[in-house]
């Protein structure tokens, strides 16, 4: 292979994030209703953040087989949890069992070690049939795949989709693939990791997450036994100095004002965001009925979690 300073081209090939690169992972096991309401996990890492902000509502995409029980069950129900574990020996070696495919929800599911539990939706909606959820993950997004993106709505569940009219980012997207937008209903979260991000999270408050590489031969899948996480400050110098912040906040809209002290909190903002974080606190006081923006309103604007803590 032809020398690039120090590297050499690697071949793409199928399944390449596992087979020609060392791609970090989650580890997630992905709950789904099949035809007969049974609760079915499979295990996931090609899952990721996808709508952020701006949108309306947040989102995550899933990539996965479009002959997958996983994708079925979505096709069928539009709904799933996706349960994070923590790094437990245990239960990493179940997720690799319950990411073996071509087991049925019965053979799977029949010697899970996994406690399973109704979630938020099953609770509040007892006529609406959820998958259950797995009560040992850290955290669980409960979703609902958004079928009318990419006019994915209608596809059906097939033995073979070759030739099928494929998607270009929702539903079944190849020969082999399916992406599932989804709709994240609710986050829930223990009570541990929950404190720590509502009251200042430290790093001996984060949760014990393992890192997956992926299938990397015939044998063996590979992970990484959870550290300590290092916290690195953000360089005092780039932010935004407090006459910038304030030629801002005056003209970014005449009926709610910002005082300089207000001003102040918001210096370590980087640059390219301060529109969005202003804006962000406009739409706060016109929903509240402020015109003035102090210290003490921003104090509740920056508390991303003030209305979870007053109801706590």
């Amino acid at each position: 292979m032809e020398e690039l300073e120090g590297f050499k081209n690697m071949r793409i090939v199928d399944n390449f994030y596992q087979t020609s690169s060392f791609f970090p992972m989650p580890t997630i096991e992905i709950s789904t209703i099949d035809e007969n309401g049974r609760t079915n996990i499979g295990s996931y890492s090609l899952c990721f953040p996808y709508y952020i902000a701006g949108k309306g509502y947040y989102a995550m995409v899933l990539e996965c087989r479009n002959s997958s029980n996983t994708c079925k069950n979505i096709l069928r129900s539009g709904k799933c949890a996706l349960n994070f574990i923590t790094h437990d020996r245990k239960f990493f070696k179940e997720a690799v069992r319950l990411g073996f495919p071509g087991e049925t929800t019965e053979e799977k599911m029949k010697d899970c070690i996994y406690t399973l539990i109704d979630g938020k939706r099953a609770r509040e909606d007892k006529e609406g049939k959820y998958p259950k959820i797995v009560k040992e993950a850290y955290q669980v997004f409960e979703c609902s795949w958004v079928k009318e993106l990419d006019n994915a709505g209608d596809d059906p569940i097939l033995e073979d989709y070759e030739g099928y009219p494929y998607h270009d980012f929702n539903g079944i997207t190849s020969q082999y693939g399916a992406h599932f937008i989804l709709k994240i209903d609710n986050i829930l979260m223990k009570d541990k990791y929950y404190d720590s991000i509502i009251n200042g999270v430290k790093a001996s408050s984060f949760p014990n997450v393992p890192v997956d590489y992926g299938y990397r031969d015939s044998k063996n899948f590979w992970y990484t036994k959870f550290r300590k996480p290092i916290a690195e400050p953000i360089p005092e110098n780039k932010g935004v100095e407090l006459d910038s912040v304030k030629y801002a906040a005056k003209r970014i809209d005449p009926e709610v004002q910002f005082t300089d002290e207000a001003c102040a909190m918001l210096v370590k903002v980087p640059r390219v965001f301060l529109n969005t974080v202003l804006k962000g606190c406009v739409k706060w006081a016109k929903e509240n009925n402020c015109t003035l923006i102090t210290p003490k309103e921003m104090q509740i604007i920056n508390d991303k979690r003030s209305k979870e803590k007053n109801g706590k």
